[in-house]
């Protein structure tokens, strides 16, 4: 406040420091392009206003906004704008008329003392005025303070929050806001459930001038539910509230308003009983809030508040007197929780997983302890003593509160528990990376296994019988990779395969060379297998004698000692019988068969390196597929 103005009032607390609102023209809804060209041009003009008068006054102004056409504002006390307004009507339809710039100054007059509210309006306006005067005499402020506002809403006159609603911020800490989208939001509410509301309150920090540009924006709604008859009163509020905060987010995008419309939903019955049980919460509703709307429920009880003549009941009295011991039970119990089963858990669970990652099913809690001393201390070497006791001092606490033995556990062994299970945590979590790197070395020999198993069944198909590890790779290299059997590159990867089983022997093995060995043997094994299936077919056939019955084709497949004969390969349902076959090569005991026994015995077969067909067996033939059978070469 300028120097004149604090020789008369009192030395003022500051505010939160405010963050200034952009003068933003498409705030202003249905606005035509050329009140829109003409706004561009005041723009400049405005902020050179809004500059001067925060020099000025600073702290105290909480908000400038810029008004809309004289002839769209109703009549406000204190404001000379006489023309009537009709709220259907949108804000601004047309340009103004005029020329002139109506702007409204808010201020802060909370902590005025020693200055009459109308003699600090006057000398404010007449400064403000000037200012603008001295800028650009178009620009006709108009400057009101928040009491006056509040008083408005006491009296039950909500023109002043109308007209706010309607005006376009040009600085704000954050009041305008408020007061424009809880109008929006209220006259939306009123619009639905009108004969319902019992009053519209704005309340919380805004109101005790406790507030930050962050502040939610707390209003609550009192709902008449007297006469409620075809529901219940809890589905009445349930049904209600939904509804009003769905509009309290459809007045947020509307007006772009980014703080949270908080908004509390009571009805009535349960607002009278809160007041009789003395509940805090209404009782600061009562002494701090606004009415933005009221059909005489909340200011009497405002009024009656003041008078002292709101008093909780004796019974009130005593539910709080003894809400104390209740609390502190609470919290004890809460506390013992926490001990017994919140940081027990938090330390057994990673316990058993580790045990799992190693691959040990998860113990019970009473052998978790037993099991990690003994897979990761005596066996492994991979975790020290003193991290087993704190798992077992959590374990032993969580057993003595359970059976009461120990009564209590206080803040300050919570504490103790809290540190070592920290400490444990950590101490895990490097152990699960032990685990894992252990892991992979094992995953790197069990590959190289499998890779030098799959090479001696390939090479046991080319008639190398009994091969050693150490003569594998050079036989395997003059059978298959000389011969033009198996390409080159799968040399390389075999060679590679035995190189990372040597590091692994010698502790050399890196997670480059892990990474590479599993790529390898992969691509390794897929083409070894592929190698032995179409070898197999390929001996397979050898197997097989294929005959023409009449104008059918069948199949017989000799696989040892005993043969399956397919008697209509055409068949997609096929005919399978299965036969043993005798020294002398008769089929004997020939019986019915399916698809899933051939198929697993082929799985099982080794193939003999030659196959000698008998005579019996072509007797044998005639009898099955019948005399007028034939046998097919190179089929």
């Amino acid at each position: 406040m300028d120097k004149k103005a604090q020789d008369n009032d009192s030395k003022t607390k500051p505010q939160a420091p405010a963050q200034p609102a952009q003068f933003d023209i498409n705030q202003i809804p249905n606005l035509p392009k050329e009140a829109k060209e003409k706004l561009e041009k005041i723009r400049k003009k405005l902020e050179d206003f809004q500059k001067e008068v925060l020099a000025k006054f600073d702290k105290y102004v909480i908000g400038i906004s810029l008004l809309p056409a004289k002839n769209m504002i109703p009549p406000v006390k204190g404001i000379g704008f006489p023309q009537p307004m009709t709220l259907k009507q949108p804000p601004v339809q047309q340009a103004p008329k005029q020329d002139e710039i109506s702007v409204l100054v808010l201020v802060d007059d909370s902590d005025s003392k020693r200055m009459r509210k109308f003699e600090l309006l006057n000398k404010l306006n007449a400064i403000i005025q000037k200012i603008a005067k001295d800028i650009d005499p178009k620009i006709k402020p108009e400057t009101v303070i928040l009491s006056e506002v509040w008083q408005n809403c006491y009296d039950a006159k909500y023109e002043l929050l109308k007209l706010i609603s309607m005006s376009v911020p040009v600085y704000d800490t954050g009041m305008l806001s408020a007061i424009k989208i809880s109008e929006i939001h209220k006259q939306m509410v009123l619009k639905k459930f009108e004969r319902y509301i019992c009053c519209y309150v704005l309340a919380g920090s805004l109101v005790q001038g406790k507030a930050t540009p962050e502040s939610d924006i707390d209003v609550f709604i009192v709902i008449d539910d007297t006469d409620v008859k075809k529901m219940t009163r809890a589905e009445l509020k349930d049904k209600l509230r939904a509804i009003i905060i769905g509009m309290g987010l459809e007045a947020g995008e509307l007006t772009k308003i980014r703080n949270k419309i908080n908004i509390q939903v009571y009805i009535l019955t349960d607002f009278w009983d809160n007041i009789k049980e003395a509940n805090p919460i209404i009782f600061t509703f009562l002494r701090d809030g606004i009415p933005f709307y009221d059909r005489g429920i909340f200011m009497p009880w405002k009024q009656l508040l003041k008078m002292g003549r709101v008093k909780p009941s004796q019974e009130s009295i005593d539910i709080f007197m003894h809400s104390g011991d209740q609390m502190l039970q609470r919290i004890k119990f809460k506390i013992r929780g926490i001990g017994m089963d919140d940081i027990f858990y938090s330390i057994l669970t990673p316990s058993q997983a580790a045990l799992m990652l190693y691959g040990y099913p998860p113990p019970t809690p009473k052998e978790t302890p037993g099991m990690m001393r003994e897979v990761f201390i005596k066996k492994e070497k991979l975790l020290e003593e003193e991290y087993i006791k704190i798992l077992e001092d959590s374990i032993n606490t969580r057993k003595e509160l359970e059976h009461g033995t120990m009564k209590d556990i206080t803040g300050k062994d919570i504490d103790k528990l809290m540190e070592n299970s920290e400490k444990y945590l950590k101490r895990i979590k490097k152990l699960f990376k032990q685990i894992d790197k252990i892991k992979e070395e094992e995953s790197v020999l069990h590959l190289y296994e499998n890779c030098i198993t799959i090479c001696r069944d390939v090479l046991k198909l080319e008639g190398e019988e009994n091969v050693k590890e150490t003569e594998l790779e050079k036989i395997f290299q003059a059978e298959l990779i000389h011969k033009g059997k198996i390409p080159q590159k799968y040399d390389r990867m075999l060679s590679q395969i035995i190189k990372a089983k040597k590091d692994y022997d010698e502790g050399k093995l890196t997670k480059t060379d892990i990474h590479n060995v599993r790529k390898d043997s992969k691509d390794f094994i897929k083409f070894m297998i592929e190698y032995i299936q179409r070898k197999r077919g390929k001996e397979l056939e050898k197997t097989k004698i294929r005959v023409k019955h009449g104008s059918k084709f069948g199949e017989v497949t000799l696989l040892g000692k005993e043969a399956f004969i397919i008697h209509d390969i055409d068949n997609e349902e096929k005919d399978i019988s299965k036969a043993e076959i005798d020294e002398k090569g008769k089929l004997i005991n020939i019986k019915k068969s399916s698809l899933e026994e051939y198929e697993k015995a082929l799985t099982k077969l080794e193939i003999p390196a030659k196959v000698f067909i008998k005579q019996p067996i072509f007797e044998d033939l005639k009898n099955i597929f019948g005399k007028d059978v034939e046998i097919l070469i190179n089929y």
